[in-house]
């Protein structure tokens, strides 16, 4: 199954994807990990040996369309609108799930800050690079 750039993701593809996303390991890395592209590169990787040809720009491109889509549905589905909907909800829901949001509060001058009750709650993340 190839693919080239500019290519929409088949459902096999998004399917390989979201079974490597969902291991725990991938999970941990992706989590609270600003610089990335190893990580990315990895998950390019494992997909080659499934069969999926995309590079780690496709698949981080693809991750973050995914989880924006997932995080806009959840918001709606919580704000009381069940009429939105994604192919790949609950698949996404059992990785998401887990994954700590950290909000921010803003400032008087404007400026995001996260509050210190956030940071007291908040689980520590070791940097992976």
């Amino acid at each position: 199954m190839e693919s080239g750039a500019g290519k929409h993701w088949t459902e096999e593809e998004v399917k390989a994807l979201l079974s490597v996303w969902s291991e725990k390991n991938i999970r941990k890395q992706l989590h609270g990990t600003l610089r990335n592209k190893g990580i990315f590169i990895y998950i390019a990787k494992r997909l080659q040996e499934l069969g999926v040809c995309r590079d780690w720009k496709q698949c981080r491109a693809k991750y973050k369309n995914l989880k924006y889509e997932y995080r806009t549905v959840k918001y709606a589905h919580n704000s009381g609108d069940g009429t939105k909907t994604m192919k790949f909800f609950h698949d996404l829901d059992a990785i998401l799930r887990y994954e700590p949001v950290t909000q921010l509060a803003a400032e008087e001058n404007g400026r995001c800050s996260v509050t210190e009750a956030q940071l007291n709650t908040s689980p520590t993340t070791e940097s992976t690079q």
